[in-house]
């Protein structure tokens, strides 16, 4: 519930009006009253009312103290925030740690903010791509409706007098020559800061204050949202007398993808082609995370490399705010025949049609071998090179046939 409605009223706007609606009333009301436009004294003085209330609504935390205490609470009176400057706004609860009250004599404190709420979300790139809402519940802490957070009826909830409604006390002791002092809870109210009869006390909070409420958030993921970006619920975390409340915020994780890879606003995939599309083009096909099937040509003649990179514009992901897509970035692998796939005979043909072989050159004096590629056994390589073996064989296993691997005759 909002204590004081007069900065919305002054913009025109409901007390629920999100920031873009606050922002644009305040613009609309600028060029009406503002002194270049409107001369008039009464406009000067609208104008200044209205930019007081945009500087309040349209910062997050002075408006959570504007609804919760009103215009006081800005300006530090009547139990509000002690303003927000000084030390941060709640700097002044340094000086009451140490010497039991603020700085200026035990002027009251400002409220507290509570702690945010924050949970995980996971969603796919599926669902990052074209949006997401989930229902989700959340049990949090409110004020009790029986009693408004009072803890009793109204008139009967006193301050405690022990602590001055601080709910703690601090204790000096000496210890030999050393004097210690520390904060503990005060004994007469428990905590609380306040005295309640038990006949007096709320029936539905048995005087707690506040109550277990269970709350469905409708967490909407927008399209183009990436991991870890932060979905938040202004003031929608536990509640507590005289304190602000926290945020729920949602942080996005997005799922490892079986195809596809992130990078910003693009996607990366690799395609696998077999080696006549490579060299004399075709199509291959792939089901993108729109739920589309695309349907890509490789042109003829144009000769794809393996770890060639290519770009299909426009079929990234989407990206927020500014619109349009990112792009779909493609990397090849590609599938080599089986040895022997296809007889001498065509093998001549394609030497007809394919670039020609590099020539070899060796010196004309060079001591040649001729050799010849046996097959890679990855276990006995692994053996034979520092893991237990050694990298070569000794000289009298020639007697027993020798090392196996690529064999080479003198010319």
């Amino acid at each position: 519930m909002v204590k004081d409605s007069k900065y919305y009223d002054l913009l025109g706007v409901s007390v629920s009006a999100t920031e873009i609606e606050i922002k644009k009333a305040y613009r609309k009301s600028a060029l009406k009253y503002h002194p270049d436009k409107n001369p008039s004294a009464e406009a000067a003085e609208k104008f200044k009312e209205v930019s007081s209330a945009y500087e309040v609504l349209s910062d997050s935390e002075k408006r959570q103290v504007y609804d919760q205490f009103g215009e006081e609470g800005l300006s530090g009176g009547a139990g509000g925030a002690g303003g927000f400057g000084g030390f941060g706004g709640y700097g002044d609860d340094i000086f009451s740690q140490f010497f039991g009250g603020a700085p200026g004599g035990g002027r009251p404190r400002g409220p507290q903010r509570g702690r945010d709420i924050k949970h995980e979300i996971a969603v796919t790139l599926e669902e990052l791509y074209k949006g997401r809402t989930a229902k989700l519940a959340l049990n949090k802490q409110i004020l009790c409706k029986g009693c408004n957070g009072r803890g009793g009826k109204e008139g009967a909830v006193k301050k405690c007098s022990s602590c001055n409604g601080q709910g703690y006390k601090f204790v000096t002791r000496q210890m030999g020559p050393m004097i210690q002092r520390f904060q503990t809870e005060c004994e007469a109210c428990a905590g609380t800061g306040d005295i309640i009869d038990p006949k007096d006390r709320c029936k539905s909070c048995n005087g707690k204050k506040v109550a277990n409420e269970r709350k469905i958030l409708e967490v909407h993921v927008d399209p183009g949202m990436k991991d870890g970006q932060k979905i938040v619920f202004k003031g929608e975390a536990d509640q507590a007398p005289d304190v602000i409340p926290g945020d729920v915020i949602f942080v996005v994780s997005e799922k490892p993808h079986k195809n596809f890879q992130r990078v910003g606003d693009d996607l990366v995939y690799e395609a696998e082609i077999d080696l006549l599309t490579a060299v004399a083009g075709g199509e291959f096909s792939l089901e993108h995370v729109s739920g589309d099937w695309l349907k890509v040509a490789i042109v003829p003649g144009e000769v794809i490399s393996p770890g060639m990179r290519k770009v299909v514009e426009g079929k990234g992901m989407p990206i927020a705010k500014f619109g349009g897509y990112g792009n779909l970035l493609v990397t090849f692998k590609i599938n080599f025949p089986p040895n022997h796939f296809t007889s001498d005979e065509n093998l001549k043909k394609l030497e007809e049609i394919l670039p020609p072989r590099a020539k070899t050159t060796i010196p004309s004096k060079a001591h040649v071998e001729d050799c010849v590629l046996s097959e890679f056994d990855a276990a006995k390589y692994n053996r034979q090179n520092g893991r237990g073996g050694q990298s070569y064989d000794d000289d009298d296993d020639d007697e027993h046939g020798g090392a196996e691997g690529v064999q080479c005759a003198s010319q």
